[in-house]
């Protein structure tokens, strides 16, 4: 009988001092849930002299990681270090070594999760990865244990905190995306290079990881379409205020029949839509199920002490099922074959806004190209540009495919009587 479930920790960075704190400052909570005490035995770190906040005895620390992956004394490795390459290498390493492993990797799952899954159920470890998406948001479990019994058809959320901020700030303070990413940044809510917040690819990721667990079925970052922010105006943002809107930028997933699509852009969503009130660095998935209909899941999507939680509630986890026997039973395979949807399978209502000639017959050339592309609008407004000879052209569409709105996009830019396409937009939520 072990006396106690032994901890290496890889990283000491934000999340890494989050979760060596929560350890070692919930001892009492802890025993009380599993039985046992958790130790921390070792902490790699990449530098040893580096003056940290957060006070522990200097025999934890190391600069090699062989004193954790090949320490026989460690049960569990928890992986909070980021990178790629290297880490999946010391996390299959350690997997091999039959340690369990808790990562909070996006990156690293959206790329290698079946590998990395594959050889933890070879050798009868668990690998958890809930503070992956959503941070301390108990979203991955959700997926897995609380809806187990549904079949689940449609995943929709804003995971990405930065965007999210960034936008609320245009929303609410009428200010241009510049201003709001220099705010986000100037306040922490965004790196020093924000490409990939801003263009989507960190929300992919998480879609991805996402999607893999909810319909079983093991999806790649390619096989997404990805649309960021960077391209948002006040105007756009003005506009989806006038129709009942609020622009978000929106993972969607969705299954029917067996076939998945899975996109990341911005998207008007209603105001009376609960994902319209999620605003700042807030995360929220809403989750649309055969059975339970619809529900939704809310909270801090990143930070020390969210992200912490999320990881150590995967330790309580794994301690138990240490306890039990049943360690590398849970990893969920996907079972269902990837069948993707093309365009013309996928549909939704879209927003646009353009700028045309304002001379007779203008309209008229734009309702037909419309028309033979069988989209019907929905919503309609025109404007004078007055002295510029143009007018604004703004339309939401009924319920279409991508093909076709990609389709007029396309026809759009070839017409001489229009000058410009400002932006075009998902419509969701109603």
């Amino acid at each position: 009988m072990k006396e106690a479930i032994h901890v290496g920790l890889l990283g000491l960075g934000t999340v890494g001092c989050g979760v060596y704190r929560m350890i070692h400052e919930h001892q009492e909570e802890l025993f009380h849930r599993i039985g046992l005490p958790i130790q921390v035995e070792k902490i790699l770190i990449r530098d040893i002299h580096k003056d940290r906040k957060i006070i522990m005895p200097d025999d934890l620390l190391t600069t090699d990681p062989e004193d954790i992956v090949n320490n026989p004394n460690i049960d569990v490795v928890i992986e909070v270090m980021g990178g790629m390459e290297e880490t999946k290498e010391l996390i299959l390493r350690a997997l091999r070594r039959r340690k369990h492993v808790i990562t909070a990797n996006k990156d690293l799952l959206a790329l290698y999760s079946g590998e990395l899954l594959s050889v933890a159920s070879e050798y009868g470890c668990d690998l958890f990865y809930e503070a992956s998406v959503g941070g301390g948001i108990p979203v991955l479990r959700s997926v897995v244990d609380g809806l187990s019994s549904d079949r689940i058809f449609k995943m929709m959320g804003i995971v990405n905190g930065t965007t999210n901020f960034i936008l609320t700030k245009m929303t609410k303070e009428k200010i241009s995306f510049e201003q709001a990413l220099a705010d986000a940044q100037a306040l922490g809510f965004a790196e020093a290079d924000p490409t990939s917040d801003i263009e989507g690819l960190d929300a992919a990721r998480k879609m991805v990881i996402l999607s893999t667990l909810g319909f079983s079925m093991k999806v790649s970052l390619e096989d997404l379409f990805i649309k960021g922010i960077s391209t948002i105006t006040p105007e756009d943002i003005d506009y989806a205020d006038h129709f009942g809107y609020v622009i978000k930028l929106i993972g969607i997933a969705r299954r029917d029949h067996g076939r998945v699509e899975i996109s990341v852009e911005p998207a008007f969503i209603s105001k009376d839509h609960p994902l319209a009130s999620v605003n700042n660095e807030f995360n929220a998935i809403y989750i649309y199920g055969e059975g339970i209909g619809e529900t939704m899941l809310y909270g801090p999507g990143a930070g020390q002490l969210p992200t912490a939680t999320a990881v150590v509630s995967d330790l309580v986890a794994v301690a138990k099922n240490m306890r039990l026997g049943v360690t590398g039973k849970s990893a969920l395979i996907p079972y269902n074959k990837k069948q993707l949807k093309n365009d013309e399978e996928i549909f939704a209502k879209y927003f646009l806004r353009l700028l045309v000639k304002d001379e007779a017959g203008s309209f008229a050339k734009l309702s037909t190209l419309f028309a033979e592309k069988n989209i019907s609008f929905e919503k309609l407004s025109q404007q004078p540009l007055k002295g510029k000879g143009m007018a604004e052209v703004v339309i939401i569409t009924h319920q279409t495919t991508r093909k076709a709105f990609q389709s007029v996009l396309s026809q759009l830019r070839d017409m001489q009587m229009v000058y410009e396409i400002k932006s075009g937009y998902r419509v969701e939520g109603e």
